[in-house]
């Protein structure tokens, strides 16, 4: 009993210090990749790059705890983190308190889910999400996650379009417009770094290494410049009247935010008093200013992108300040600074005494040294249930690639997996992760081959990651102020390309051409609705059930003739005669409400076709199961057949239908004579009977018989 509540208990069966060294020396190894990736993701799901490591202390320790996999690696990954932003972008502003808050509430409810599912031991809901579904996305994911930190790779900033192909065209635009070659140069140098140690010796940590290269290229070059400026430092008056416009369409908002949440409150009330005037007066107000918001956030983004393009140069007053002026200026000054200077502007007024101004790359600058205080997350029942349908999503995705992850690793080591014990350790995880700051965490295939490569023995490697990434928190987080953006960019692209798998799609056709055209619908359509991920997986899920469906309604329904190994095969696949007399019907599947008139189709169609026809057996071992309209649909069919003057009879029923067919009494009433336990006996039987006073003379039934080639036996 404790070791099903506690399953780490397991560990310490026949551990000693040599397991312990091993755990200590895998725990570190992945906590050196974990760092610089758990931030990358961060940035990845719209977060600020600290919460990364704020989802890699705990996670990883309580799921290594409570679930299966002893070598599984738990914490944030691209996939989840790009859920995690799509989830999220509707309802507040990437980095924003509102945005963090919602994450952190989201861990907690894909955690709920997750727990719960293990807990009832539903484990098999992910089958929802079918192989060809989960290639389609993931392929779809890779090239989305790869293409959306292109702007940190050039030093661009754009908005986010509504579509993220149009985002993407944006971002092309402003680095055609300009690209900060330094920043590029880092991302590259990082990039290199990284492939080039994995080639030559997989054991050295290349993103550790990439990372610690570039933080000091970065420290040492005067990477990052910015500076704060009044706005009587710019000389350019074109931009001088971009930006406050700019500041006189923002602070509108604030207003309307304010009549927009007094008109809701007098829509409650009217609906609340039934009051239908007052209601739809509501109702057009805020149809107005939703429309005003379009125009502002419109408005806003021109004149957004205008200032994020205006290039400075910098120069150099005698008494040591900056002024700016257009870099197209004639005029050469020989006291410029020979920077390209630029006006960060994100969503909120530009603060005109305090501008800033950049001449370098993007870092990740300051994070808060020391751990996030433990507190449970405000829950707002309204935003819980609109982050409900995404946490479902995120559960079962983030669980498939977990599960995957185990499985594979449990092949090499010989363990046992429990998938319901590994829903209750990863949604444990993430509930508890959520009380430590933590946004949703999954299983890393990247961590968990480096956990085990390193020798891992139990889940106390994941203990010492979890403790690593705390000591990196109260202690080294200064070390990591240099960090280039770029650098984070290229530790993600580089994560990614594993995901690429094109020989998925080749695989799904081979098998099923329908599984090969589900694959490539889901990545076309995850990529077209990008940033809207749900509506990808949603079209892959309704198309697999919608072919489940056809399938099971269109089962397979084939007549059968003697084959040259005496078995009894398809006489359409394999180009067999068929007997004149009887026909062997094999039925592929359960006989339920949605299929059985495709059944009597089949079978009347015989009727009409075969004139000499004398006797009908279905071959019922592909049967599974009969529900009372398949056993109605049954009866009626032996009536019809009967009453056109040819015998039916049934053969290889199974315990299962033949319970059916007993307490239905349709037994009695098709004949227990007429119920053969295999087929070949229904053949030895019905065949004689049949071909009394016949004029066939091989029948296909007793000899192989091909169409157009007899070839006798």
């Amino acid at each position: 009993m404790l070791t099903r509540i506690f399953p780490f208990l397991l560990w310490f069966k026949n551990y000693n210090s040599e397991s312990l060294r091993n755990d200590a020396i895998s725990g570190l190894t992945v906590a050196l990749v974990l760092i610089p990736q758990s931030m990358a993701y961060a940035q990845l799901a719209g977060l600020p790059p600290y919460y990364g490591l704020y989802a890699s202390f705990l996670p990883p320790i309580v799921a290594a705890l409570f679930g299966s996999s002893r070598q599984l690696a738990t914490g944030p990954v691209a996939v989840v983190s790009l859920m995690t932003s799509a989830s999220l972008a509707p309802l507040a502003t990437a980095g924003t308190p509102e945005y963090i808050g919602y994450a952190i509430v989201l861990a907690l409810t894909v955690g709920i889910f997750q727990f719960s599912l293990g807990l009832f031991r539903l484990g098999v809901v992910v089958n929802f999400l079918s192989h060809p579904v989960i290639n389609g996305f993931t392929n779809a994911a890779a090239i989305i996650i790869a293409s959306s930190q292109l702007s940190k790779m050039f030093g661009v900033h754009v908005d986010s379009a509504e579509h993220h192909y149009e985002t993407i065209f944006r971002v092309c635009k402003a680095a055609f417009h300009y690209t900060h070659f330094p920043t590029l140069f880092m991302g590259i140098l990082a990039f290199g770094i990284m492939y080039g140690l994995r080639k030559i010796s997989p054991k050295i940590p290349n993103v550790l290494v990439a990372v610690a290269v570039t933080i000091i290229i970065s420290k040492f070059s005067g990477f990052e410049h910015n500076i704060k400026v009044n706005i009587s430092a710019i000389k350019t008056p074109e931009t001088l009247k971009v930006i406050n416009e700019y500041n006189e369409i923002i602070s509108l908002i604030p207003s309307l935010n304010k009549e927009y949440a007094l008109n809701t409150k007098h829509l409650e009330e009217a609906k609340r008093k039934k009051d239908k005037i007052a209601e739809l007066d509501a109702s057009h107000q805020l149809a107005v200013l939703d429309i005003k918001f379009e125009k502002i956030k419109h408005k806003a983004e021109i004149y957004r992108d205008e200032i994020r393009n205006t290039l400075l140069i910098g120069i150099r007053n005698s008494n040591g300040s900056l002024e700016f002026l257009s870099k197209n200026t004639d005029i050469k000054y020989k006291n410029s600074d020979g920077k390209i200077w630029r006006i960060k502007a994100g969503r909120g007024i530009l603060k005109t005494d305090e501008l800033t101004m950049t001449g370098g790359g993007d870092v990740v600058g300051n994070i808060p040294k020391g751990l996030p205080a433990l507190t449970l997350p405000h829950i707002n029942l309204k935003i819980f249930l609109q982050l409900f349908p995404y946490a479902v999503i995120i559960s079962l995705l983030g669980f498939m690639e977990a599960i995957s992850i185990a499985k594979s690793m449990a092949a090499k080591t010989g363990q046992r997996l429990d998938p319901n014990r590994e829903l209750i350790g990863q949604g444990l995880a993430n509930i508890i992760g959520s009380i430590g700051k933590s946004y949703p965490a999954s299983g890393s295939f990247s961590r968990s081959a480096v956990n085990l490569q390193s020798g891992a023995v139990s889940g106390f490697s994941s203990v010492f990651t979890g403790f690593a990434v705390i000591v990196m928190l109260i202690f080294f987080t200064p070390l990591l102020y240099n960090l280039p953006q770029s650098v984070l960019a290229a530790v993600i692209m580089i994560a990614v390309m594993g995901l690429i798998n094109v020989s998925g799609f080749i695989h799904a056709w081979r098998a099923q051409w329908y599984d090969g055209a589900i694959s490539i619908i889901t990545f076309l359509s995850t990529l077209v609705f990008a940033p809207h991920l749900d509506k990808g997986i949603m079209v892959g899920v309704a198309l697999s059930l919608g072919m489940f469906l056809y399938k099971s309604m269109r089962p397979n329904v084939v007549s059968l003739s003697r084959h040259e190994d005496d078995a009894y095969k398809s006489s359409l696949a394999h180009q067999l005669e068929e007997c004149m007399y009887v026909d062997l019907v094999r039925f592929d599947g359960t006989l339920f409400f949605a299929n059985t008139s495709y059944l009597e189709d089949k079978i009347n169609e015989r009727l009409m076709n075969k004139k000499e026809l004398r006797h009908i057996v279905i071959a019922a071992n592909g049967i599974s199961d009969i529900d009372a309209s398949g056993e109605e649909a049954l009866t009626l069919l032996i009536n019809r057949v009967r009453s056109a003057g040819v015998d039916i009879s049934l053969s290889g029923v199974n315990e299962k239908v033949m319970e059916v067919l007993k307490r239905t009494h349709l037994l009695e009433h098709i004949g227990a004579d007429h119920i053969y336990p295999t087929l070949e006996r229904a053949v030895c039987t019905v065949q004689e009977q049949a071909h009394i006073n016949g004029k066939e003379k091989d029948c296909p039934l007793m000899t192989v018989c091909r169409i157009m080639n007899y070839e006798n036996k």
